[in-house]
Parts: C-alpha cells; sequence; structure tokens
C-alpha cells in the first residue's frame, strides 16, 4: 500500500485525486498559513486528516512514499497581469519542494503548475527546482497536457512536475480518453446534492441584454433552449452578433429602443473602440455544448445552464471540476473562485496512477538527469544535464 501525503493542497482537486488513485486519504495534510482560506474546503471534507501549518511550528509526523502539492501558479499564468519566473508567489513553489526533498525525502514529489512551467518561460523556475532536487538525490521529469485528453470535457492546459528519488526517470504513458460532454457532466449532478444554488442572479435571456438582443432582435424571439439547439460548440451572444456582420452601432439603436440605455452606452463605446483598431472584453453568457475552454475567470458565474434559462449552481461548478458531490464549498459566493484554482479530479487521478504504476515497476525508466513529455504529441525529450542551463545555474 502506498503511504501518501499532500502539501498545500488548496481546495483539494490533485490531493482527491491522488487519494482516489492510491485507495486511501493521505496520512496528513501540509500547508502555510496563508493558504488556510483555500485549504479550508479539503480540511472540511477530511476533518479525519491531519493539518499541520508548517510556519506555525508544526512538522510532518512521518515518512511517506508520495508527496503530492498545489502551489500557486500565479507566478507563470497567463491569466495573471505580473507573470514572471522571478515573481515572488514561486517562492511558495521552491520553499515547499527543499522542505519536501530535503526533510521528507519521499520517492516521489509531484505537483501542478500553469503550461509556462513547461515552456521558455519557465526554464529559470525549473532550473532553480533542479538546484534543489539534485543535490537532494532526485532526478526531475515535466509532464504537459490538457484536461480533455484525460476525458474531461474542457480544455484546460496545465503542466505537472515530478521529482523521483534515484538517478533514473520513468517513462509515463500517454492519454487521449473520451469522456463525457458538459451537458452529460451537468446532468450527473445529484438532485439531493446540497449548494444548488444559482452563482449568478438572474435568467440569462433577461440578465444579459447582449443574449436578450440575439434572441429577440436576431433570432425572432426564439427561446434559451431553442438557441442551444442551434450552436454546434460552446458560444455567446457577443461572438454570435459579430459573426453575422453586425455592427455594436446598430445593436445599440435597438437597446435604445427596448430601454435599454445602459447597454446602450456600452455598444457606443465598443463601437468606437473596434473602429479604431483597438479590443473589447466579451464577458457575457456562455451558452455550453459538447465542452469548454478552462473553466476559469467568467465561466463559474456566466456559463449557462444548456437546457434552463439559468446560469450554473455551485454545485454544478464543483461537479465540472470533478469534486464529489458531497464536497461542500465554504462560503461559496465569496470563495468561488477557488474551484478554478484546482486541479480537475479526474486528470490529477490519471497522474496520480502513473506514480501508482512506476512505483509498482510497470513503466520503463531512463538513464538522465531530466525528461519532458508532451502529452498532445506523444513525445518526450531527455535533457542532457551536461549542456543544459542547470550547470550554468548551479
Amino acid at each position: 500500500m502506498i503511504k501518501h501525503a499532500f502539501i498545500v493542497p488548496l481546495i483539494g482537486g490533485q490531493a482527491i485525486g491522488q487519494a482516489a488513485a492510491f485507495g486511501s486519504k493521505p496520512d496528513y495534510l501540509l500547508s502555510y498559513s496563508p493558504f488556510s482560506n483555500n485549504d479550508s474546503h479539503l480540511v472540511n471534507h477530511w476533518s479525519d486528516v491531519p493539518y499541520v501549518l508548517l510556519d506555525q511550528g508544526g512538522k510532518h509526523p512521518h515518512y511517506v512514499d508520495v508527496v503530492g502539492a498545489t502551489c500557486p501558479c500565479a507566478g507563470l499564468s497567463s491569466l495573471s497581469g505580473h507573470a514572471s519566473p522571478d515573481a515572488a508567489v514561486n517562492n511558495w513553489l521552491y520553499d515547499s519542494t527543499k522542505y519536501v526533498l530535503e526533510q521528507m525525502k519521499p520517492r516521489v514529489l509531484w505537483g501542478e503548475n500553469a503550461p509556462g512551467l513547461a515552456t521558455n518561460i519557465g526554464k529559470p523556475v525549473v532550473a532553480k527546482l533542479r538546484s534543489i532536487a539534485v543535490p537532494a538525490g532526485y532526478t526531475m521529469s515535466l509532464y504537459r497536457t490538457k484536461t480533455k485528453l484525460h476525458g474531461g470535457p474542457q480544455v484546460r492546459e496545465r503542466s505537472f512536475y515530478f521529482f523521483w528519488r534515484g538517478d533514473t526517470i520513468p517513462l509515463m504513458n500517454y492519454f487521449d480518453k473520451t469522456g463525457p460532454s458538459i451537458e452529460d457532466v451537468l446532468d450527473s449532478v445529484d438532485p439531493y446534492a446540497s449548494q444548488q444554488v444559482t452563482t449568478h442572479a438572474g435568467t440569462p435571456s433577461q440578465k444579459d441584454p447582449f443574449y436578450r438582443y440575439v434572441l429577440e432582435g436576431m433570432e425572432g424571439g426564439i427561446t434559451h433552449r431553442e438557441f442551444y439547439d442551434r450552436i454546434t460548440k460552446t458560444d455567446n451572444p457577443q461572438d454570435w452578433i459579430e459573426r453575422s456582420g453586425k455592427k455594436y452601432d446598430e445593436v445599440g439603436e435597438w437597446m435604445r429602443t427596448n430601454g435599454l440605455e445602459k447597454a446602450a452606452e456600452k455598444c457606443d463605446r465598443m463601437f468606437a473602440k473596434l473602429a479604431t483598431g483597438g479590443n473589447i472584453m466579451r464577458r457575457g453568457s456562455m451558452v455550453p455544448k459538447d465542452y469548454i475552454g478552462a473553466f476559469v475567470g467568467h465561466y463559474p458565474t456566466m456559463m449557462t445552464h444548456h437546457r434552463e434559462d439559468r446560469y450554473i449552481t455551485y454545485r454544478e461548478a464543483m461537479t465540472i471540476m470533478g469534486l464529489p458531490q458531497d464536497f461542500e464549498l465554504l462560503q461559496p459566493a465569496k470563495f468561488l473562485n477557488h474551484v478554478c484554482q484546482n486541479v480537475p479530479v479526474g486528470t490529477a487521478t490519471d497522474m496520480a496512477m502513473e506514480i501508482k504504476a512506476v512505483l509498482n515497476g510497470q513503466r520503463d525508466s531512463l538513464r538522465g538527469d531530466m525528461i519532458h513529455q508532451y502529452n498532445a504529441s506523444r513525445k518526450h525529450d531527455i535533457e542532457d544535464p551536461e549542456s543544459s542551463s542547470l550547470q550554468e545555474f548551479i
């Protein structure tokens, strides 16, 4: 049986996936007090698992084979306005790695981060991580993938990093699973589960003036369900308007005629900005079909149900990320974004199953110091440590 633990679990998707793969809850959870709010949902869900804060004098209770980590990725995230390999937030990644590899010494430490970790922007971060890992006796691998390739109905590209104790690096399997559609996922919600309040008040067809314009002004008075039947993929009213060739000055006239003055003024601004070569924000209602983009940003509050003329519920948002039906989001209105700052459970389970296979001797190993695996192309590169930036960094 694999003994395992977790450090900085945040809301817990990766930790839950790890538990599913290994067949047991982690022996304990480690973290730092700045993440206690993010961790609180999982701590509540697993109230019988010890939770230790390292910056308050706590220490790991005992040895485990595997440690998982979900350190903040804003330092390399394309969604961050301050993304940089030198971002201070990356220190959590370095500090947690140093603690685990030098103090805990598991067979494997693995974590999730932004896709940038496996690109050029992440090279300085990877070099610093390796400067911690190599003296501690670990090799490193990066695995870049997308949640859709793991059967999840969202295109969410991420990187996973692994530290393997020893002088070899395992070659993990690749994935290209067919999974449920986004509609199937929404329909899978247990009707008796809690937290089935919508994340955004109001009816999309009336709340969103651009959606109202599409339904009434463009499509002759169709319903939300009828619009869903007409689209071929996840769509939104503004894209629908723009693809039809309509200009926002014309849309604004309709808004004024129908008493939507604020929306009309917004149309005026958007028309002027586009006319001068600028760009505009398109963050209105999103009607899902088949699969969606990464479940971040405005998706949790502006994504509609596919059949019902409403926005999704907190329970549906959690289900999209694979969280269990009995999982509770504490203070949901305040902490909804914690659902997005997460690892889809299915993706995490696949990667943890690969760790299990490696520890059971079911994967080939390669001699080397560093390997990059790319799930989309099913290719890998072995980095020659003599020609890498690691030597220069050290």
